[in-house]
């Protein structure tokens, strides 16, 4: 949290000498104090006697990365919370895994210093605070986007689940345009046209797994006054696939059935008896 007195402390870990300290003076802009250091097994020594408000680390040093320093702050328990921004190349796979591994947020390190450190900024703010829906609609705001044709929306579900993530989730498959709303990884607020909480994740589930394609962006922070949902994430996503099994069932059996009726009519067909008229007409002139 930015206080009025002391700036709130960032952790910079990065090997890159040159980046960090073009990256720590865009944050010092911000109003920020950053510590800078080059050796991660160093910097997590320093929590135990001096907490940042955030971690920002790069995920590609040799010693260890971004990856592995969250898990390692994650499991403990006086540090869990400590926010992590990761930063990588920008790939959608790179930032899947941030995700994944419990990063708060992803970042692509070829933007600019200033852009970054902006970022930074909203997310620790995001973490203190909570953003106001205006702040979250410019697209350099934006944590996580990608195609539903790479990526299955059960998937990205699971993900922001288990990365405890706050925020909400625009979804466009076909005709199906929806948002679910997130509370620290639960799913809070659901709507897809006239649809609301439980019926519409499950609606939104099916008509994504009918469509294979799609694009979905999560924005980070945005939060929902309402709790429609009651079910977990888990749950829901069980009952949409079990719908859709049987839909496919249905549908597969539905040919056969057709089959079938042909298949009676073409055997009572062959049992029917046909007249002979050739027969007939030699049993008149008999007579």
């Amino acid at each position: 949290m930015i206080a009025a007195g002391r700036p709130a402390k960032i952790l910079l870990i990065d090997t890159n000498v040159y980046f960090s300290k073009r990256l720590s003076d865009a944050l010092k802009r911000e109003g920020f104090e950053v510590t800078c250091s080059t050796q991660p097994a160093f910097a997590l020594t320093t929590l135990e006697y001096d907490s940042p408000a955030a971690i920002v680390c790069s995920t590609n040093m040799r010693e260890m990365g971004a990856l592995d320093i969250a898990r390692m702050v994650r499991a403990d328990a006086k540090n869990s919370a400590l926010p992590i921004i990761a930063l990588g190349d920008g790939s959608q796979r790179a930032l899947m895994e941030a995700f994944q591994a419990g990063c708060d947020d992803y970042i692509d390190r070829q933007r600019p210093p200033a852009v970054i450190a902006t970022h930074v900024k909203n997310i620790i703010i995001s973490k203190a605070e909570g953003f106001q829906p205006t702040q979250m609609l410019a697209q350099s705001d934006t944590s996580l986007s990608g195609s539903l044709t790479h990526h299955d929306l059960p998937g990205v579900m699971q993900m922001l689940g288990h990365a405890h993530q706050t925020g909400a989730l625009h979804i466009n498959s076909g005709e199906t345009d929806a948002l679910l709303f997130f509370d620290a990884g639960t799913i809070t607020h659901a709507e897809c046209g006239s649809l609301f909480g439980d019926e519409a994740v499950i609606h939104i589930l099916k008509s994504c797994f009918q469509n294979s394609s799609g694009v979905y962006k999560f924005v980070y922070g945005s939060a929902s006054t309402q709790r429609t949902v009651l079910r977990s994430a888990t749950d829901l996503m069980l009952d949409a696939m079990r719908e859709v099994d049987e839909s496919s069932r249905d549908l597969a059996d539905e040919p056969a059935v057709g089959s079938s009726a042909r298949s009676a009519s073409d055997d009572r067909s062959a049992v029917t008896p046909t007249l002979d008229h050739s027969a007939v007409t030699h049993t008149k002139e008999s007579l």
